[in-house]
């Protein structure tokens, strides 16, 4: 997994609510075991007609879209199924981080295994990122801040753990491989003792 301090980017705005997972990648692209070339994938009954060409109305088609690392998107996103595979659709279309009101549980801890950070903010800093789409933003991880277009900037929850493992660089096998040493010791006295 990939280091993520801060991010600095312009937005993509999809203002939809209620946005579940089967919307994000359709169940049909379930079947892959690799998370490399989802992002293709990303959005696609939305992004394509039924014979594969680009709907030039939606907003990942469009020009501007194109590099946006910060997707801000309508409430209640990723609800539904808790398939993993949505925010490696997101991470691998290039998104590091889903801004919106709220964000369904699962698809937050899927995210946040995965490198892509969800963000929850208020109305009305949200109201200001829905009206100013492709407007640039700055993330700080560290500081857990989001800094608005107008240059205000809004705090938003992550848990602790998830925090340093994307600061850091590492999921949780990673990270549980790196305290080895000191599990054998636990495991060594623990076995001393009985």
């Amino acid at each position: 997994m990939d280091k993520i301090t801060t991010v600095t980017s312009r937005t993509v705005v999809l203002p939809v609510e209620n946005v579940d997972t089967d919307q994000i990648i359709p169940a049909r692209f379930l079947k892959a075991t690799s998370k490399v070339g989802l992002g293709t994938k990303l959005f696609a009954d939305w992004r394509f007609a039924a014979d594969g060409t680009p709907k030039p109305d939606f907003v990942l088609n469009q020009p501007a879209a194109a590099g946006a690392a910060v997707l801000v998107a309508g409430d209640n996103f990723g609800c539904g199924s808790s398939r993993e595979h949505a925010p490696w659709a997101l991470y691998d279309y290039g998104f590091r981080a889903v801004v919106s009101t709220s964000i369904a549980d699962i698809f937050r801890s899927n995210s946040l295994k995965n490198g892509l950070l969800p963000i929850v903010v208020d109305a009305a800093a949200h109201a200001k990122l829905l009206a100013a789409p492709g407007a640039e933003v700055a993330v700080s991880v560290a500081d857990q801040t989001l800094t608005l277009p107008d240059g205000n900037k809004v705090s938003f929850p992550i848990d602790p753990f998830a925090r340093y493992c994307l600061l850091h660089g590492v999921d949780e096998l990673e990270f549980l491989l790196t305290q080895s040493d000191a599990i054998a010791a636990f495991e060594t006295r623990r076995t001393n003792r009985a």
